[in-house]
């Protein structure tokens, strides 16, 4: 498996190097991750730009995985479970529900792990630009109004890994189980590296001209009762210094 060196850390791709479940993943819309094995394969590749690309699912083995971020969500309801069908309200949205349709059309025995924001190890964008906010070293608000449920690439990690070992397939939901603020999380994020929170600015999403969902909080409920992961919620995982947080060599 290779992840983005800006994302995954290093325990986590020493942990994914060696002996390692079937399975191909490629993540749209933020961290990108695909995994790749020698050997026969199963793979799911779903560009950027479809609906211009295709979905290909290459079927040698019995898995495939595909992970997308929350964007195809409307946020018109509160709490968006694995079976709630998308409502996407921009373009990336809908490419992202499409290439869901797409590889379980073409392969129904995938899985696709839908994820929220991805943080972990200072290496996220959103703990960059808490860090430079913090530091006016750069322009710009956090949210108060654009609520997600951030997860921890150890954890986002550990599960996916998880779900290519198993009998695994069909949609499946890889989120933190708090639903936060980007503020919210920038405060935690601040705190927890010892930056000073007041300086963080505030704004409201609402009165941008940013598209997309305002509230979209992924309920992990039912994937969670079948991992071993535990897919914590950021108040958790920012309580420590990154330093002394937990990776994937302690999950069980």
């Amino acid at each position: 498996m290779v992840w983005p060196e800006n994302v995954l850390p290093p325990q986590a791709r020493l942990q994914s190097s060696g002996t390692s479940p079937r399975g191909a993943w490629r993540a749209q819309g933020g961290a990108r991750a695909r995994r790749s094995e020698a050997g026969p394969t199963t793979s799911a590749s779903v560009g950027e730009s479809w609906p211009h690309d295709q979905a290909r699912v290459s079927a040698a083995g019995p898995q495939a995985e595909q992970m997308d971020l929350t964007g195809n969500f409307s946020g018109a309801r509160a709490h968006c479970d694995e079976t709630c069908l998308p409502d996407p309200v921009t373009p990336d949205g809908a490419a992202k529900a499409a290439a869901e349709t797409g590889v379980l059309a073409v392969y129904p025995d995938a899985v696709v792990a839908r994820t929220s924001l991805i943080i972990g190890y200072g290496r996220s964008e959103h703990e960059r630009a808490v860090h430079e906010l913090a530091a006016s070293t750069r322009d710009g608000t956090l949210f108060t109004d654009d609520i997600r449920c951030p997860v921890h690439v150890a954890d986002l990690a550990a599960a996916l890994l998880e779900l290519a070992s198993c009998d695994a397939s069909g949609i499946h939901h890889l989120a933190g189980t708090d639903a936060l603020s980007r503020y919210a999380l920038g405060v935690l994020i601040a705190r927890r590296d010892g930056l000073d929170a007041s300086r963080l600015p505030t704004g409201l999403r609402a009165n941008s001209t940013l598209p997309g969902a305002l509230d979209v909080r992924l309920d992990s409920r039912a994937t969670q009762r079948k991992l071993r992961t535990t897919l914590r919620g950021a108040r958790q995982f920012c309580a420590a210094p990154e330093s002394q947080s937990h990776d994937l060599t302690h999950h069980p």
